[in-house]
């Protein structure tokens, strides 16, 4: 079929002879002839001919074989209207193959139905052929090409990461800049995209960078604990493209290219003192980007991503806080070790293994995916963050006494001088828990010798 189109170009614009067109594309020359004599019969004018595709050109140069096509063959299905129906949310081809029997009760077989499609979507543009549900998947890259910033206060010169995500649906995209591709940033600019987009896709589709991926292989899929957390809480999966695969996320790979063209090119002579002075950059130009209108779709990636956007689930309502986690033991003292600080958990997990989740300002601890424990975060050197409902019934009866309060409040029950006594041996201590054992022993004399007697 693409033989016909080269010799009519060759013999009609190039005007060149028969036999040098059968030298050149390796057909006889009486087919040749045969091709040329059956376009002349159309009299149609020979460019506006050529950008029909080859099977309407097949039909009109040989009506014959066409018209015996369509005596001996099922009427097939449409296939256009097909690709376009079944990027809708809760459509399937059974459904489409039923409306198609509908139409045509002698037509093709559920399967073979099937089969004729993935022959059409091989054989279309290749932008058409994967095939996005709006709303379903959000592709994750960062950029190879980054952008260099001076630090204001060392006047070292650094590289930011561009992290770059686009939804199947739409083409739409967002772009972040972030000191590195640490976890940290990872996770943020994912949470900025979410807002940025208004919505959560059901899946994420990223590459497999540590920040995402521990390991993907035959033996299976391991996530990072904190994306995964990230992912529980905004009600999303993830599905990392396969290794080497690069046709898994083309769509973000072009919207990586595009977005190095139209926005990281411009700032290529620019000098940058900080990442948040490249971001506030980078927003008016991904504007201008995604408003572009595609000359191949007919329209812009944000009027597209207006239908999209109807489609990903609600923002949650509380942001996301990243945690770091960490796996410790709980010691004999009912507590876990955090950064030179310690926490509580209760007694009875002594000697067990917990997960601890801390962010800058909260400490969880969890034992089997049960929250056990919860402390604000405590910055000081062996500190302790310590419950009362963590300790043993015989510590807390102890942690009770050795408060200032309530020790004056004994004292006072003895009298006035026991008490006076109490007051100054707290007030001379370097630090008032230090006197409580001796205070305790002293007040527990009057029930040997007596109150009046201690007092």
């Amino acid at each position: 079929m693409r033989k016909i189109k080269d010799i009519l170009k060759l013999r009609f614009i190039t005007e060149i002879s028969y036999r040098q067109i059968s030298r050149a594309v390796d057909v006889p020359s009486s087919t040749v002839s045969d091709y040329c004599k059956r376009f002349e019969i159309t009299n149609n004018e020979i460019n506006e001919f050529l950008t029909q595709d080859e099977d309407e050109i097949y039909k009109q140069l040989f009506p014959e074989k066409s018209k015996a096509d369509k005596t001996t063959s099922r009427a097939l299905p449409n296939f256009e209207y097909i690709h376009k129906e079944i990027a809708k949310k809760g459509v399937t081809f059974e459904l489409l193959w039923m409306e198609y029997r509908e139409e045509e009760p002698q037509g093709y077989a559920l399967s073979t139905f099937k089969e004729l499609y993935h022959k059409f979507k091989k054989k279309v543009d290749p932008t058409m052929r994967q095939t996005y549900i709006p709303g379903h998947q959000m592709f994750i890259d960062y950029s190879g090409l980054i952008v260099s910033y001076n630090d204001s206060l060392t006047g070292e010169t650094l590289k930011a990461q561009i992290f770059v995500t686009v939804l199947g649906g739409s083409g739409c995209a967002f772009v972040h800049a972030t000191p590195s591709q640490k976890q940290e940033y990872f996770i943020k600019s994912h949470i900025l995209a979410y807002e940025f987009y208004g919505g959560v896709p059901k899946i994420n589709v990223p590459d497999n960078l540590k920040s995402a991926i521990i390991s993907n292989n035959k033996k299976g899929i391991v996530v990072n604990e904190s994306y995964a957390e990230l992912c529980r809480h905004y009600n999303c999966a993830v599905e990392p493209a396969r290794p080497k695969k690069p046709q898994d996320k083309g769509i973000v790979e072009q919207a990586v290219q595009g977005i190095q063209r139209w926005i990281l090119a411009v700032f290529r002579n620019r000098t940058f003192f900080s990442v948040d002075e490249i971001n506030q950059a980078i927003a008016p130009l991904l504007d201008k980007y995604n408003s572009k209108v595609s000359r191949h779709l007919g329209a812009s990636r944000y009027q597209l991503f207006e239908e999209e956007k109807l489609q990903l689930q609600a923002l949650p309502a509380n942001r996301f806080i990243y945690k770091e986690i960490k796996i410790a033991t709980v010691d004999l003292s009912y507590h876990v070790k955090l950064i030179d600080s310690y926490y509580s958990v209760p007694f009875k997990y002594l000697g067990e293994k917990v997960e601890v989740k801390y962010s800058t300002a909260l400490v969880e601890i969890y034992y089997k995916s049960k929250l056990v424990a919860t402390h604000p975060r405590i910055s000081r050197v062996n500190a302790k963050s310590t419950l009362d409902e963590h300790m043993p019934r015989n510590h807390q009866y102890q942690n009770e006494r050795m408060n200032p309060g309530r020790l004056l409040n004994w004292a006072m029950t003895i009298g006035e001088h026991t008490r006076e006594f109490v007051q100054r041996r707290l007030d001379t201590a370097d630090y008032p828990a230090n006197a409580y054992t001796s205070i305790i022993a002293i007040l527990n004399k009057a029930k040997i010798y007596g109150k009046t007697e201690l007092d």
